[in-house]
This record gives C-alpha cells, structure tokens and sequence, in this order.
C-alpha cells in the first residue's frame, strides 16, 4: 500500500518551497525540496550560472523518484518538474502521485522574484523558466492552482481539492 505523495510543481518564484513545506507541516507528512537531490556536479553548474541539460537532470530526477518510492510515509515533494517528460520520469516509480501546479503570469512572479531579490533578479532566467514551461496536460490530472492569492489560501486549496486527511492539528 503506498502512502499519498504530492508533488508540487512550478516555475522558480512561484512558491513552492513555501507552499510544500506549509502543506507538509499542516498535514504532518515528510517534506523534501528536489534541489537537494541534484548532483554535486549539477550544483557547480547552476553556481557557474551554466544551464542544466536534460542529461544533467535524469540522474537528479530519477534521484527524487527513488526518494519518493521508499517513502513509508505520506510526504510533499517539491520540483520545478517544468517538462512533461520529466513528470514522466517522476511518475515512473510513483503512478498514483498528486500533481499540483503552481499556476501563476511571468509579470506576477516577476515581480514577487524582484521583491524578494531586492532590485537584481535576472530576468533571463525567468524568461528561459516560462520557455520550459510544459503546462501539465489534462491526461495527467495535475491539480492547477492560481498563485493570485494568499499563501494560505492556496495551502487550504490544495489540502481541500486533493481531499487529503486531516493533519495532526485537526485541520
């Protein structure tokens, strides 16, 4: 019997590490955030400001896939999964996996990056993020969330449209 496991997807800005973590903790489920999973070579590149390659992110995705396949547990696993085909490689090892999708316009995200950036975000990489973007097809039932409203609202959101089961607080 495999235990439910969310995975929230989106552009980088849109607030899934906030949203991931608020969920997780509300339900008293496990937490992981796909970076940790990369590769120390993955990790230099995207120091360097070099972009990752699919063939740079395959080990990494099928990484988060085995983290996912031994879970004993519920959990919330956080990844930008931007791609179908990386949905696909996640999926493999987690068919009855809840997608949920950060739904949110470049100019809103960019201006919430640009907030919490200061002045200085670099524009190119949302540009290339929104160039990625593969908006989850309705054949994978991924839950399409708009990111125009609190954050709090959106965690209620998902916890109430996924009919997930009360967490430790009752709520």
């Amino acid at each position: 019997m495999h235990h439910p496991i969310v995975l929230i997807m989106g552009v980088s800005g849109s607030g899934k590490t906030t949203i991931g973590a608020m969920l997780a903790g509300r339900l008293g489920w496990k937490y992981a955030e796909a970076d940790d999973f990369h590769p120390p070579a993955n990790v230099e590149k995207m120091h360097a400001g070099v972009p990752l390659t699919d063939e740079d992110r395959w080990p990494w995705l099928r990484a988060i896939g085995a983290w996912m396949h031994e879970q004993d547990a519920p959990a919330v696993v956080t990844c930008s999964a931007l791609k179908r085909k990386y949905r696909d490689v996640l999926r493999e090892s987690r068919p009855d996996l809840h997608l949920v999708y950060l739904d949110g316009s470049k100019e809103l995200i960019g201006g919430r990056l640009a907030a919490r950036h200061g002045h200085f975000f670099p524009r190119q990489l949302l540009d290339s993020q929104f160039a990625d973007l593969e908006t989850p097809a309705p054949d994978e039932n991924a839950l399409i969330v708009s990111i125009d409203q609190s954050i709090e609202t959106i965690v209620e959101e998902i916890h109430r449209r996924l009919d997930l089961p009360p967490g430790p607080t009752g709520r």
